[in-house]
């Protein structure tokens, strides 16, 4: 796989490309106007994108209904001299829907542990934890 990145102003724009053609915008948080994510945020939303792509796709092969389907990632960063790594991610998972709890569970699982490409690659290093409200409750 290889992304391509353009700059396209004085400051920090940068447009990217994948494999796809989508353009993604990338910019830096410190400027007066941001047009873009920051490197940072496209990490949590890769983490976040990854798993619910693998989520919903089980769910759908295990015939479960899904009404609504909403992630939040959050990570956490250390504080240390310049650069600030995250020292850990987690996930929150907000299903709607007559799902039955184990097989949301089981999708989760699966995704976190044997699929999601961006997760399994982060996991080394930074950890990568997550839980999972159905219908308004934690499972």
């Amino acid at each position: 796989m290889k992304v391509t990145l353009n700059r396209v102003n004085e400051n920090f724009l940068f447009e990217a490309k994948g494999p796809n053609n989508v353009v993604v915008n990338i910019d830096n948080k410190t400027e007066d106007t941001v047009q873009g994510a920051s490197p940072m945020e496209l990490v949590l939303m890769a983490v976040g994108g990854c798993n619910a792509i693998d989520i919903i796709s089980i769910l759908k092969k295990q015939r479960q209904e899904i009404e609504s389907y909403a992630i939040e990632v959050e990570g956490t960063r250390k504080d240390t001299g310049d650069a600030k790594p995250f020292e850990s991610i987690h996930v929150t998972i907000t299903l709607e829907g007559p799902i039955a709890p184990e097989k949301a569970k089981r999708a989760a699982a699966l995704s976190f542990e044997k699929y999601c490409s961006v997760s399994l690659t982060l996991a080394g290093c930074v950890p990568v934890t997550y839980h999972i409200v159905l219908n308004g409750e934690n499972i």
